[in-house]
């Protein structure tokens, strides 16, 4: 698994949190965080551009068979445990899995085409960072789930 993220330079808390819930998940799932510099957005300038830029560089990142999910607050809800049940197909498909967060005005139609599933953390607008710590954590009790770990708790 990998989290392609734009924005760099993750406030301490936000690298701490990660880090400590994929931390949990190996051995047995690992995840890898790529990152990627914003898109440079001149005052005046659309940000149309912006956001082709950061398309391109994270598609660019991109195998041509992973299973890719773009984080949007429009896409499908799960709960934890219809989640855990999607990571066990995923896990079954045993392709690899590519968890995409957008620049500050999301995707690019070309990032939304190749997704394979736009997945929705929450209805709400969560900023960028928290979305990384929110994600670690909700793959590990779907994780938790499956291994049948008491994390869980409904």
């Amino acid at each position: 698994m990998r989290l392609i993220a734009v924005g760099t330079r993750m406030p301490t808390w936000v690298s701490a949190g990660c880090d400590e819930y994929l931390k949990r998940l190996r051995p047995a799932l690992r995840v890898d965080i790529v990152e990627l510099t914003p898109g440079v957005r001149p005052a005046g300038a659309p940000v149309e551009r912006a956001m082709e830029d950061e398309a391109r560089r994270m598609l660019g990142r991109l195998a041509k068979d992973e299973y890719v999910i773009a984080l949007d607050e429009r896409g499908k809800a799960f709960s934890s445990v219809e989640l855990s049940r999607w990571l066990a197909e995923r896990m079954r498909d045993g392709r690899d899995l590519a968890f995409l967060i957008g620049g500050p005005d999301g995707f690019a139609p070309a990032v939304r085409e190749r997704a394979d599933l736009d997945w929705s953390l929450s209805r709400l607008t969560l900023p960028h960072a928290l979305v990384r710590v929110v994600l670690a954590e909700q793959l590990y009790r779907a994780h938790s789930l499956l291994a049948g770990h008491p994390y869980h708790r409904a």
